[in-house]
């Protein structure tokens, strides 16, 4: 996807990008491609990649989910920063944190946001399973949101610790997701979750399938969960 059909496919959708904005996404491309020789961030770096299956992909939740609002968000194991980052820049009034456990993605994405100028974003160094314990992050997000880091049973216990009663948990899928959706649903349920929707879509030019999965978060998860390190994906809640 070359930058133009990017700003086209975009403002189909009624994002609109900024001479500014678009100067972030390729500032955005070339650090990352500079920091991916030093360390693993993405196997993608190829720029109409990029901009297709990481930029483009990340900011398909915005087609499903009004950003135009004021929001806390948590974005739970962003990596090199999907996505959390490409919606930041479309939506720069929202308050993002992102959350990982590799302590050099959390250096890379400290770099980033400073070298792209974006503020009100926190970063955190941290297992989902004990982010999800703190008192300052425990429901506390209008919106969670994950990107195919895990089975939907897993991302439900990760991510709806971490949204406020009334508020949201976004995930990410690809094409595995309508197998996953059955074994999730006791999951989604015990954590005060309910699925609100799910949306399917193709990703433009490779045709591959992409789901988007809403849950709202109508009641308080139980204090035990998520349970400690490791045990989510050892044993998934079914």
């Amino acid at each position: 996807m070359d930058i133009t059909t990017f700003e086209e496919k975009l403002g189909e959708k009624g994002i609109r990008l900024s001479s500014r904005q678009l100067q972030q996404f390729e500032d955005y491309f070339h650090i990352l491609v500079e920091w991916n020789e030093k360390m693993n961030l993405t196997a993608i770096t190829d720029k109409e990649e990029v901009y297709l299956k990481h930029f483009y992909d990340s900011l398909s939740a915005a087609f499903f989910f009004d950003f135009n609002q004021e929001l806390s968000v948590c974005d739970v194991g962003a990596g090199a920063g999907f996505p959390g980052i490409p919606l930041k820049i479309c939506f720069p009034h929202i308050k993002l944190s992102i959350c990982d456990s590799l302590k050099k993605r959390i250096t890379f994405l400290e770099h980033l946001t400073q070298k792209l100028e974006l503020s009100d974003v926190s970063l955190y160094h941290d297992r989902a399973e004990t982010f999800g314990h703190r008192p300052e992050t425990r429901e506390a997000y209008d919106l969670v949101l994950a990107r195919a880091v895990a089975r939907m049973s897993v991302l439900s216990e990760l991510c709806l610790p971490l949204a406020k009663k009334g508020g949201h948990f976004l995930a990410m899928k690809g094409a595995q997701l309508p197998e996953e959706m059955k074994d999730s649903k006791k999951a989604v349920q015990l954590l005060g979750g309910k699925v609100n929707d799910v949306f399917s879509f193709k990703l433009p030019e490779e045709n591959s399938d992409r789901f988007i999965v809403l849950v709202d978060k109508e009641k308080a998860t139980p204090k035990k969960y998520p349970r400690k390190p490791g045990t989510p994906n050892k044993s998934p809640l079914s």
